[in-house]
């Protein structure tokens, strides 16, 4: 019999020998078996957050292949050719993938990404004082996917633009308001808005000047308490002198 057998070949075959000088038969069914095969799974999708996502992988195989989701980033397991996800959150974007296996040789495994779009959602709002003639920076960090686009606006709503003294720097999941030389036009509020084709979020935040005279004071104050504070515990002291 030939070593190259295929699906065709399987089923009843008979046998026939000579034993003993006498003719024998020998019946066998030959069963043939094939690796477990994934042939259709899903493209990686893209979905808004709140859809519903519906992925499938289909495999062939002899003996009948089992096929099993895994999802990479928990690695939860979801047995069958089909995966529901109702109502995806942006936490649930990832790979997912597919395994088959039927024993006859190692599983068959494929992959398929899942990427979940949202609104921009500002995570970081800081005010920030400054010295005149120094550097700061204004900090506005955004996740959203898309990645969202900056802008920044001032007190009276104007559009922030860049020019010698200030910059704008856009990142991936951030804007920089950068100070390069402060001065007294640079203080007041600072709106950084971000927005993506699913929404928008925006926030306000203060770059304050920070005075060395006033934290002087300050300590002054802190300084001439504990000054009074001796004189009044001397003072007592005399009192209870006389009166011994």
């Amino acid at each position: 019999m030939s070593d190259r057998r295929g699906i065709t070949d399987e089923g009843p075959y008979t046998c026939t020998f000579q034993a003993n000088n006498k003719p024998r038969i020998a019946n066998v069914y030959l069963i043939v078996q094939v690796p477990a095969r994934i042939v259709n799974i899903s493209k990686n999708v893209s979905v808004n957050e709140g859809e519903n996502v519906n992925l499938y992988c289909l495999a062939v195989g002899r003996p009948e292949p089992t096929v099993t989701w895994k999802d990479q980033k928990y690695g939860l397991v979801s047995e069958g050719e089909f995966l529901d996800i109702t109502e995806i959150k942006r936490q649930q974007a990832e790979d997912y993938e597919c395994i088959t296996n039927n024993g006859v040789a190692p599983p068959d495994q494929r992959r398929v990404k899942v990427t979940v779009n949202y609104p921009p959602m500002i995570t970081d709002k800081k005010n920030m004082p400054a010295h005149l003639g120094k550097t700061a920076i204004l900090r506005c960090e955004a996740m959203a996917v898309p990645p969202a686009s900056f802008e920044w606006y001032r007190d009276d709503h104007r559009p922030v633009e860049s020019d010698n003294t200030l910059n704008i720097k856009n990142e991936k999941t951030r804007s920089l308001l950068v100070f390069t030389n402060v001065t007294e036009k640079h203080f007041g509020n600072y709106t950084c808005f971000a927005s993506n084709r699913l929404g928008a979020s925006n926030v306000s935040m203060l770059l304050l000047r920070k005075s060395a005279s006033i934290e002087g004071r300050g300590i002054g104050l802190h300084t001439g308490m504990s000054v009074g504070v001796c004189i009044w515990v001397s003072f007592s002291a005399v009192l209870l002198l006389l009166k011994v």
